[in-house]
């Protein structure tokens, strides 16, 4: 297994950690520590693509588990952040609903042969969730009172929202450039 792939699993492995910490009380400062996996996790998903291509390292194990990995750990830190009643549950629902989308559309073009690569509306959806859920869980990090509380959980409301519109523009952009391949009058 490449050092790409090793990356790509190792943010698979830190799920489990992240949600823990995340979802946990008992542990001091453990939103801290929550965020730093996030940021050490996400950070893999840059660099384990810039390492693949640079190398020349791309590998059909590689295509498939990074789009997991990123699913995996961006959908289990949506659901601690609803669980942790920090953002709502519609904008996750949309979110989830394209993420399904995508991968049903891989599996139809790959039986076609065709793989369904990352585009950058995809890239920069996956980027833009990440940043806000880092700068989400950064502010879970301070106990906020008053009106700096309301201002937060705007800011917070307002990032979840960017990031489902460009959840729901990366998925329409997806089904347009494939639509051929699910599109059962032809």
């Amino acid at each position: 297994m490449n050092l790409p792939n090793k990356l790509t699993l190792l943010r698979v492995i830190l799920v489990p950690f992240y949600v823990f910490f995340m979802l946990t009380d008992i542990v001091p400062y453990s939103p801290v520590i929550a965020l730093a996996i996030f940021a050490a996790a996400s950070a893999t998903d840059a660099l384990d693509g810039h390492i693949a291509r640079s190398r020349n390292l791309v590998t059909t194990f590689g295509k498939f588990l990074d789009p997991l990995a990123d699913k995996v750990l961006v959908v289990s830190a949506l659901m601690c952040m609803v669980e942790r009643d920090v953002i709502g549950a519609v904008p996750v629902i949309i979110i989830v609903a394209r993420e399904f989308m995508v991968s049903g559309l891989r599996l139809v073009t790959a039986n076609e042969g065709v793989v369904v690569a990352a585009g950058i509306w995809g890239k920069l959806k996956t980027a833009f969730t990440m940043v806000a859920q880092v700068v989400i869980m950064l502010g879970m990090c301070f106990s906020f009172e008053g009106r700096t509380a309301e201002i937060a959980d705007i800011v917070y409301q307002v990032l979840i929202w960017i990031a489902t519109a460009l959840t729901v523009i990366s998925g329409a952009v997806y089904l347009k450039g494939y639509w051929k391949y699910i599109d059962s009058s032809k």
